[in-house]
């Protein structure tokens, strides 16, 4: 059986996502990804006209990703309890896929370029507007929920969950 066009697209994206996560924009080779998926590069950019639409259909799905297990976790809760449901839903969901995390600090790393620049910031401040809404706080509030995720992040990417300085804070979270 064949598939759509955007079937390919969706599972394209799914493989990029990795690749870039581990390569970054720059060092990951559209050809691998192709190869992978069973593709022509000339398929795969008939798909995807650049190397940089495909790295941003990779950003639209992390943010997606995200918004959508913060949703899912504030709608499970009574409103007062959201902001921390969200913060066990990123631990508990998001930070144990490691090709996702990574892919996210590529996403930042590779900011250099203007378009994915603008695409991540525009990300980035959509993923605040969605969770000051749901926990039902203005957007200056989710301050600290927002950098204690980054140095989840970090934790995370680096494997230093078990230091000592970090296991209790994580542990207590």
């Amino acid at each position: 059986m064949r598939r759509s066009a955007e079937d390919r697209r969706e599972e394209i994206v799914g493989i990029a996502l990795r690749h870039f996560a581990e390569g970054g924009y720059h060092g990951t080779s559209t050809e691998a990804i192709a190869r992978e998926a069973g593709i022509s590069q000339p398929y795969l950019f008939r798909l995807f006209r650049t190397k940089r639409e495909l790295f941003l259909a990779c950003g639209e799905r992390c943010f997606a990703n995200v918004a959508g297990v913060f949703r899912e976790a504030a709608e499970a809760v009574p409103p007062d309890a959201r902001l921390e449901a969200m913060g066990h839903a990123y631990v508990e969901r998001l930070l144990p896929d490691r090709h996702a995390l990574l892919f996210q600090l590529q996403g930042y790393a590779a900011s250099g370029e203007p378009e994915i620049q603008d695409a991540f910031r525009s990300g980035f401040n959509q993923l605040v507007g969605t969770v000051a809404e749901l926990a039902g706080v203005p957007e200056n509030e989710v301050w600290p929920f927002f950098a204690n995720g980054m140095l989840f992040n970090v934790v995370a990417a680096l494997d230093l969950a078990d230091a000592p300085w970090a296991r209790e804070w994580t542990t207590h979270e």
